[in-house]
């Protein structure tokens, strides 16, 4: 299990849009990683005041950060260049753990694509591909 700190040595993102707390695997072409959403994040102040669901778009986000967790070298910023067959399954709801589980699926050249999925407790919440690049520093 790696904390925030090894998050924020890998990505450049930081709060209040850092999406990831943390990572719980990684190897050569998978991570997991996860988000504790809060009842008290910023968030739920406008989205949607006395019904807070966490917004599918940061979600797909926090998707990308992960992905940009495993793929990215340091001095690097990562570029979210497309989504593809992105589907909303579950409403995400605070308090709970939403768990970011992304593979990487094909590379070609600077451009790669990933099979990305969040869970809520064992449950799917959203599935999607993920065009992802970088760009040098």
């Amino acid at each position: 299990m790696k904390d925030k700190e090894y998050v924020q040595e890998r990505i450049p993102h930081r709060d209040p849009f850092l999406l990831v707390d943390g990572v719980t695997s990684i190897g050569e072409t998978e991570a997991k990683a996860y988000r504790d959403i809060l009842e008290d994040d910023p968030v739920f102040r406008g989205h949607f005041p006395g019904c807070p669901i966490y917004p599918g778009v940061l979600i797909i986000e926090g998707l990308a950060q992960t992905a940009g967790i495993l793929l990215l070298k340091p001095g690097t910023t990562p570029l979210f260049v497309g989504i593809e067959r992105a589907r909303f399954k579950t409403i995400v709801k605070p308090p709970c753990r939403l768990e970011y589980s992304i593979r990487l699926i094909g590379r070609k050249m600077n451009l790669a694509k990933i099979d990305a999925t969040a869970f809520v407790d064992g449950k799917l919440s959203v599935k999607a591909v993920l065009l992802v690049t970088s760009l040098e520093q």
